[in-house]
């Protein structure tokens, strides 16, 4: 299995987690650029998740596997669902790179309309209603309390991220594009008050969490690799980003939102302000300031396939450079109360 040394991941497990004996079977849940996950099996049937960095030269600040052992060890101390971690990996002898070792959770990642029609249409109000819920209790948690206080800095969040994301654009730009150069310069002059700070996950949505198909609950919420302190209203405004309303042409490939059953955005966000008291009346911002955040992203993968860096040139560069146009536009939209 490309990604683990099944030898000594075998020896590791069998010696740090209580529970299970070799040998291992291992199967790709996750891969692409992104953080590698598989589903392991011991001799017994015993199910486990072993995440590791993506293979190739990578920013170890980037794929940080302790940060995110982290994170989700002190999330799972409240009730926000998370898998249990079983233990982590510092050591690169043992598979090439850091990894670690989660418990099994089951459910279906509705990361696309078709995934979303396995969703009883009747439960698709409560997966709507619940993804919210556990959204405000994990801004709800006391960073000191989880022992998170020092993740990150707890002021400016915002601030720093358009400041991030400005010169990332500059630096990764492939050609002159008018429409994130005035969402840029609108976010930067109108940067919210933060009201608070709380464990921003950063990449939240359906497609990041696993929903009981039986209940419509979410069952764990998956991919912390870019959690940090700041605005939890920059979540709220992420999640709008996704999201279609029921009846509305579906525009994004990786989301379920837009089937019919599913809340509107704007009942969304007024059932988190009801859940969690903070005003929402600027959401628009932060909505944008998630579009904005994404086209950079996505002009910047463009970027290094446009320039061989990717090592793939069979690839439809079209529809990443069109999708930074789109993010672009929508950013420009949401500033402008569109």
């Amino acid at each position: 299995m490309q990604g683990i040394d099944e030898e000594k991941v075998e020896a590791w497990l069998n010696t740090h987690i209580d529970g299970v004996e070799g040998p291992y079977s291992y199967s790709l849940i996750a891969g692409g650029r992104s953080n590698l996950t598989f589903l392991v099996a011991d001799a017994h049937g015993t199910q486990m998740v072993l995440r590791r960095p993506p293979l190739g030269h990578v920013l170890a600040t980037a794929h940080d596997m302790a940060r995110e052992h982290r994170i989700i060890s002190a999330v799972g101390k409240t009730g926000v669902p998370v898998p249990k971690t079983l233990g982590v990996c510092t050591d690169e002898s043992v598979n090439g790179a850091a990894f670690y070792v989660m418990s099994y959770v089951a459910g279906m990642v509705l990361d696309s309309p078709e995934k979303g029609q396995l969703l009883p249409e009747h439960l698709r109000a409560t997966a709507s209603d619940h993804l919210v819920d556990v959204l405000a209790d994990l801004h709800a948690v006391d960073i000191d309390a989880v022992g998170l206080g020092d993740l990150a800095k707890r002021e400016g969040y915002v601030e720093r991220q358009v400041k991030r994301w400005s010169t990332q654009w500059a630096n990764s730009k492939t050609r002159e594009l008018p429409a994130i150069e005035e969402a840029a310069r609108l976010l930067a002059e109108n940067i919210p008050v933060q009201h608070g700070v709380s464990i921003a996950h950063g990449d939240y949505r359906f497609g990041n969490c696993l929903t009981n198909l039986e209940t419509g609950h979410i069952a764990g919420v998956l991919d912390w690799e870019l959690c940090t302190l700041g605005d939890p209203l920059a979540d709220l405004g992420y999640i709008g980003v996704y999201w279609t309303d029921p009846g509305m042409q579906m525009t994004r490939t990786n989301d379920p939102t837009g089937l019919a059953g599913f809340r509107t955005y704007d009942e969304i966000v007024n059932r988190y302000a009801t859940r969690t008291g903070r005003d929402v009346s600027n959401i628009g911002y932060y909505k944008a300031f998630s579009s904005f955040r994404l086209a950079v992203i996505s002009e910047g993968v463009y970027a290094r396939y446009l320039h061989g860096a990717m090592g793939d040139h069979d690839v439809d560069l079209m529809p990443l450079k069109i999708g930074t146009e789109t993010l672009a536009e929508a950013a420009l939209a949401s500033l402008k109360g569109k």
